[in-house]
Formats: structure tokens, C-alpha cells, sequence
């Protein structure tokens, strides 16, 4: 079963493009509602309990098929900030350049989430 969604996707949708059309100077409100959608997008695509993601403050979501982590720190971890994660959703800075430049912390055999970014719902139009 799908996970729940907590962002309307209308709202998620228009947050995104907001983001896209302002990139830093979005207010604050806006880029918490983009980086959730955008969380909530990847568990769609890559369903799955295997990588915890990580985008503080404003979430975090579990995704991509494997084994489910229970208890403890997860074995499959990647942390961001909420404008490279709006970045790397929306194709505007690639996964290896992410890695490459220490934008993005991924720990795990299961952590590459490029087979999944850009997001089809994020990239610019």
C-alpha cells in the first residue's frame, strides 16, 4: 500500500513550480510545502522501505525497495538541505554533482537515488 499523503498535491504541485520560478527567495512556508510533495513524489516512484530520506528540517521519508529497517540508525541513509533536495527533484543540480560537492550525505549500499531523480512531477517546464 502506497504511503498516505500529508501535502494536497495541487498545493504540493504549485509549491514546486513557485520554488522553481523564485528558487531562494521563496518564502519559507512554500519551500517546506515543496520539499514534502516532493518526498511524498519519490515514495510513489520508488516504493519501498530500504533508504531512509532525509530532508531537515522540513521531513523525511522511507523509499526504495529492500529490506525494511526497524530499529536503530538506518543502514541506507541520504541527508540534504531543503533547496538541494528542490534542486536535485527538479534536475536542476544532478545526483553526482550533489555527492561530488557534498551537498547531499548518502550512506548505503541502497542510498544512490539517482535512478529516481529527477522527479517527473519536479522537473521544469
Amino acid at each position: 500500500m502506497p504511503p498516505r499523503r500529508r501535502t494536497d498535491p495541487v498545493e504540493g504541485r504549485q509549491a514546486l513550480q513557485t520554488w522553481l520560478a523564485a528558487g531562494d527567495a521563496t518564502p519559507r512556508g512554500v519551500v517546506r510545502t515543496a520539499v514534502r510533495f516532493a518526498l511524498e513524489e519519490l515514495a510513489d516512484v520508488a516504493p519501498g522501505n530500504a533508504v531512509e530520506v532525509r530532508v531537515p528540517p522540513d521531513g523525511a521519508v522511507q523509499a526504495v525497495a529492500g529490506p525494511r529497517h526497524t530499529r536503530g540508525t538506518p543502514p541506507n541513509v541520504v541527508e540534504t538541505d531543503p533547496q538541494t533536495w528542490l534542486a536535485l527533484v527538479s534536475g536542476a543540480v544532478t545526483w553526482a554533482d550533489a555527492l561530488a560537492t557534498g551537498r547531499v550525505s548518502a550512506s548505503g549500499e541502497r542510498a544512490d537515488l539517482s535512478a529516481h531523480l529527477p522527479l517527473q512531477a519536479a522537473r521544469r517546464r
